[in-house]
């Protein structure tokens, strides 16, 4: 796991805590800036004790300010509202959990645990849901090969989430991308070759059109395998 540059985070967290004073109580930086791709934005989340609209109009003038500053729209929460929605976004919680940077405050993810039947459901959900998009996908492609190399290298990153989220069900505790991605390929009894075909993919420059368009048919595979996987899961 890669440290944030620090001088977006500082940027960061002077002007949340010029807009909420004491009412900010944790800033934690996540996803692909603290996974080690420094040129992505700086992705983060705040916990305040209370969130208004004006505190909303606040953040807006800034927003064009961070974004050219490298720094994503914060994701603000209210303490109470975030401590209640672990069952409602176990992925997306999961994940910031699996790689994150606490930048101001208490880590608002210690002591915390999801559950594993909430974990499950929506692996199932994520899963299916990818599964019925690239068939959806395929089919408007029209046989175009340049369409179908673009479907599946705009849904690699997903797919990509949808083994770390498997290895994380598996109680995976692994911080580094690639090895938590690994461990759910593995899991899952997913090809060697096409996993590795299709994670590179998550870099724009790694394969020819062509060769992600011919990559589908085994894809599709992989994921209708994750799906059979996920109905016979158990802890």
């Amino acid at each position: 796991m890669a440290h944030v540059s620090r001088p977006g985070a500082e940027r960061l967290v002077t002007t949340l805590r010029a807009i909420f004073q004491n009412r900010l109580r944790s800033v934690v930086a996540y996803g692909a800036h603290v996974d080690g791709d420094g040129d992505s934005r700086l992705s983060s989340l705040a916990i305040v004790s209370t969130l208004t609209a004006a505190d909303l109009e606040a953040c807006a003038r800034l927003a064009q300010d961070w974004h050219r500053d490298g720094i994503g729209t914060p994701l603000l929460l209210p303490e109470e509202e975030f401590s209640d929605s672990f069952d409602a976004f176990p992925l997306e919680y999961g994940e910031i959990m699996r790689a994150h940077e606490t930048l101001f405050g208490s880590d608002p993810f210690a002591d915390r645990s999801i559950d594993p039947a909430d974990l499950r459901r929506a692996c199932e959900t994520q899963i299916k849901s990818h599964l019925v998009h690239l068939r959806e996908g395929f089919i408007e492609a029209g046989g175009v090969p340049r369409a179908i190399a673009e479907l599946v290298s705009a849904s690699a990153p997903a797919f990509a989430a949808l083994l770390r989220n498997l290895a994380r069900l598996d109680g995976s505790r692994e911080q580094d991308r690639a090895a938590a991605t690994r461990h759910g390929a593995r899991l899952a009894q997913l090809s060697d070759g096409v996993v590795s075909d299709i994670l590179a993919l998550e870099r724009p420059s790694a394969m020819r059109t062509t060769d992600a368009a011919r990559l589908f048919p085994e894809y599709l595979a992989a994921v209708e395998q994750l799906a059979r996987f996920i109905d016979t899961w158990h802890a």
